[in-house]
């Protein structure tokens, strides 16, 4: 899991309104349900089948989204801890109680929670020990992008994520895990490529997460990991794809907006932990709490299915 905070909350304060200065444009619903083999689907357009499910009306932000924990007063006077998730597709949330004050011993410790997308979420009630004492907690979390169990179901094999009729050297895949050793990443797949090189999408979704303000790269993984730029898909079966070291200022999608299979995302970069120009491409799903990577195939002439192996020049058709 990513991104962590911790803080004192004081339960005599308003609760944050970070997301009030949002700018709403074009509106938007999600939807999800199961598909006939009971893989969840989140997808802006509602299924052709008769089946049961979900609505929720989202609107496109040029807000960077994230995750905020508040409180929240209910309408009997009682507090809540409340997560707000402001992405546009499921979150997975761990929390934990650092240190507390004035608060009763029944209060949960620790806890996960799914936040839906574009949504409040209560984590449990807060009750002071003193009526007219404010409480106090400090708290810390982490989240992890995705529905914990997402199969990955493709409709068709992917696409090269370049421009039709052109071919890039594979500098790394699986089996060779130089630098793709752990599980979110060991089936990604490296393509050395020109800085400035079009990005498209491989497979149809919905944008979830954009980062396209860095412009420098380093071998430092701590230091120079969260510095890459990058664009992560959710797919209709719950799996993302990450496009990531895409060039600074070069990303022309945003959070809440749908590609298409083939749409032009963004160029190609040297951001973040990198020893030089490169697409690195990989599918993801959350497995139960942790991001693990998938193997995947890409359409070939003639509609084959090809994988791509290091030192292959695969052509995008």
């Amino acid at each position: 899991m990513r991104t962590t905070d911790a803080r004192v909350v004081a339960f005599a304060v308003a609760c944050s309104a970070a997301l009030a200065a949002m700018a709403p444009a074009a509106a938007q619903s999600l939807y999800k349900y199961r598909d006939a083999r009971g893989v969840w689907v989140y997808t802006d357009r509602p299924p052709e089948a008769a089946v049961s499910f979900e609505q929720v009306p989202i609107e496109r932000s040029a807000v960077k989204p994230g995750i905020e924990i508040f409180e929240r007063e209910r309408a009997d006077g009682t507090y809540v801890l409340a997560a707000r998730n402001s992405f546009y597709g499921t979150v997975q949330i761990a929390f934990e109680l650092l240190t507390t004050s004035s608060v009763t011993a029944d209060v949960p410790q620790r806890g996960n929670r799914i936040l839906e997308p574009r949504s409040d979420t209560e984590l449990f009630p807060l009750i002071g020990v003193y009526p007219n004492e404010p409480v106090q907690i400090e708290y810390g979390f982490q989240y992890l992008h995705g529905h914990p169990g997402a199969k990955h179901v493709p409709e068709e094999p992917y696409r090269l994520p370049y421009a039709l009729a052109t071919e890039f050297i594979v500098s790394q895949a699986y089996p060779d895990v130089v630098t793709h050793s752990d599980g979110a990443n060991r089936y990604a797949i490296d393509f050395v490529m020109p800085v400035g090189t079009g990005i498209y999408a491989a497979r149809s979704g919905i944008v979830i997460e954009v980062a396209s303000d860095h412009y420098e790269s380093g071998v430092d993984l701590a230091a120079d990991g969260p510095r890459a730029n990058i664009v992560r898909i959710l797919h209709a079966d719950g799996t993302m794809a990450l496009y990531a070291h895409l060039n600074w200022n070069s990303i022309r999608v945003a959070p809440g907006q749908r590609v298409a299979r083939g749409e032009y995302l963004a160029d190609s970069g040297n951001t973040g932990f990198s020893t030089g120009p490169h697409l690195h491409f990989v599918v993801q799903r959350n497995a139960g709490g942790i991001m693990e990577s998938v193997p995947i195939v890409f359409q070939g002439p003639g509609g084959a299915i090809v994988g791509v192996e290091t030192g292959d020049s695969p052509t995008a058709y």
